[in-house]
């Protein structure tokens, strides 16, 4: 749960259409008074339950336990990072959280939620924007959805600031100018053009127009094969990090990570991606990005195998950190060049 430490922000304040409770929660650090102009707090009104009713509120970055960088924009909504198990769920469900809104392509641990009494909602989208239906459906959800709801991606920094204080301003509940900040606050990386797109551009909807959209509000929704690919392959890129950090050995915390399997499963990824006709199609660069890093895994599987099996082995751990650093070199490559830029400057093919 969350701490109750020097700094109390009571947040049972009239939550939307739920009339839930949230607990008291430590406030980290405050969004900047110069991005709400005149006044440091905001008079936000509650729309979705017809009447409404107004309350002071600036939204604030929470330190937690279980749950990676939340920020409550509004006394409905707070983002943050994945619920990874029991305990992180469990802290949602004592916060009075009723709806848990995944924007990750992963699929939701709809169980777990379910087991807690939560209800999940998956509505994904990527690093390179929000598109216009999806903003509608997200401004739909938060206004209608039973409150409290927790909004997360998977590291609570990027997507999931973006998408609830894109859904926070079109569904009316905060003022248009607190968008950008609220990215800020919560650290988003400037480099994900087409989500700070979405935070300046965002403007709230008519009523009438929530009111007559028709959303089927699903626990799970299908994604691309290379979307899921890519989800996937981050996975496997922090299970690496994790074992590098504990010098190439199965982390105490983590001993189900054995270092040569993951590499294993890093490499059918790459392996996996490249022989779809969707990558088929993609320019060389990104083709070629793939299948070095196809290679270099591979290599990374059999220096940890020759290490672990043969004790004559010198330490490769130099080797090996160099190969995981060069991988890491190609996403970051492909994925700002590729992934993290707004759809009109994409040069992927989705033919």
């Amino acid at each position: 749960m969350l701490k109750t430490q020097s700094i109390l922000f009571t947040l049972c304040l009239l939550i939307g259409c739920s009339g839930s409770e949230l607990t008291s929660a430590k406030v980290e650090s405050p969004i900047d008074a110069n991005a709400v102009t005149a006044s440091p707090q905001l008079s936000v009104t509650d729309d979705a339950g017809g009447a409404g009713s107004s309350q002071a509120f600036v939204p604030v970055k929470l330190t937690s336990q279980h749950l990676p960088n939340p920020v409550q924009l509004h006394p409905k909504v707070i983002s943050g990072g994945l619920p990874e198990d029991d305990a992180a769920f469990q802290e949602l469900a004592d916060l009075g959280v009723k709806t848990v809104i995944s924007v990750d392509g992963m699929t939701p641990d709809v169980t777990t939620a379910a087991k807690h009494g939560l209800r999940y909602v998956h509505l994904p989208h990527g690093y390179d924007g929000i598109p216009e239906q999806r903003i509608k459906e997200l401004a739909k959800a938060v206004r209608d959805l039973e409150g409290p709801i927790y909004i997360h991606c998977h590291h609570g920094k990027h997507r999931s600031p973006a998408a609830a204080s894109v859904a926070c301003v079109s569904a009316g509940l905060i003022p248009a100018r607190l968008a950008v900040p609220i990215l800020e606050l919560a650290g988003t990386n400037p480099g994900y053009k087409g989500l700070y797109e979405a935070a300046q551009q965002a403007t709230a909807f008519d009523k009438a127009l929530l009111n007559e959209l028709q959303v089927e509000f699903k626990e799970v929704q299908k994604i691309p094969p290379m979307a899921e690919a890519m989800v996937h392959l981050s996975h496997a890129d922090e299970h690496l990090k994790l074992i590098a950090a504990a010098n190439w050995k199965s982390p105490e915390n983590h001993p189900d990570l054995v270092p040569a399997h993951e590499a294993l499963l890093m490499r059918e990824i790459f392996t996996e991606m490249l022989r779809t006709d969707e990558v088929a199609r993609q320019p060389e660069e990104f083709r070629k990005w793939l299948q070095d890093s196809e290679a270099d895994a591979q290599q990374l599987e059999a220096e940890l195998k020759a290490w672990i099996t043969d004790q004559n082995v010198a330490s490769p751990l130099a080797r090996l950190t160099e190969l995981s650093a060069k991988i890491s070199a190609n996403c970051k490559a492909c994925h700002q060049k590729y992934r993290d830029v707004p759809p009109g400057e994409r040069q992927l093919s989705s033919e």
